[in-house]
């Protein structure tokens, strides 16, 4: 575990000893970290069903909460750039639970832009299903053996990945996104 990455805790805390017991069972985990009291564990993109399917026979987390991705890119079409240079990926996650004593971890990884492909985790969590169906539609991220890698929420003939913060938005357009946000004066208190 990387005691950098991680908030201060004791080393007697609970969640910090988990976190090392994730870090020991999964093997190949690098960094696992505590942050805001939770459990997050990086993995290489070719050790991803490795990984999450030592999670779930191994560390009993066998409810499947949820996957995304984060488009990690200097170029953005409409509104403020980000920050600082940032290391262009697509960061995929996944958070997955036991169902007794309420422990989760989020497993992430990266995966190129000019290589979007990773396995898919639906024969280790059926309920992954979903979820990768929604990251491939709307960030273009495929994934390798998915049972019925379709459309989800978009019409068909729709061109493009709109979660990408490359994608043209009209709202974008109308007003940067994330913008400021207009907040309009309290009422005066009557007396």
């Amino acid at each position: 575990m990387s005691d950098a990455q991680s908030e201060s805790l004791s080393p007697h805390d609970d969640l910090f000893v988990y976190a090392e017991h994730v870090y020991d069972v999964v093997g190949f985990a690098d960094p696992v970290a505590v942050r805001n009291r939770t459990v997050k564990a990086f993995v290489k993109r070719d050790r991803w069903v490795d990984a999450l399917q030592k999670a779930k026979n191994d560390l009993g987390l066998v409810f499947f909460s949820w996957l995304s991705a984060i488009d990690w890119t200097n170029d953005v079409q409409v509104g403020d750039p980000p920050v600082g240079h940032v290391k262009e990926r697509f960061e995929v996650l996944a958070t997955v639970a036991d169902i007794t004593e309420g422990r989760r971890v989020t497993f992430t990884t990266d995966v190129p832009k000019d290589d979007a492909r990773i396995d898919s985790l639906s024969k280790v969590y059926g309920g992954a299903n979903w979820f990768e169906r929604g990251a491939f539609e709307m960030f273009g991220i495929e994934f390798v053996g998915h049972p019925s890698l379709r459309k989800l929420y978009l019409p068909e003939g729709f061109e493009g990945n709109p979660m990408l913060k490359s994608f043209p938005l009209l709202s974008r357009e109308i007003r940067p996104w994330p913008g400021s946000v207009d907040v309009e004066p309290m009422p005066e208190a009557s007396s």
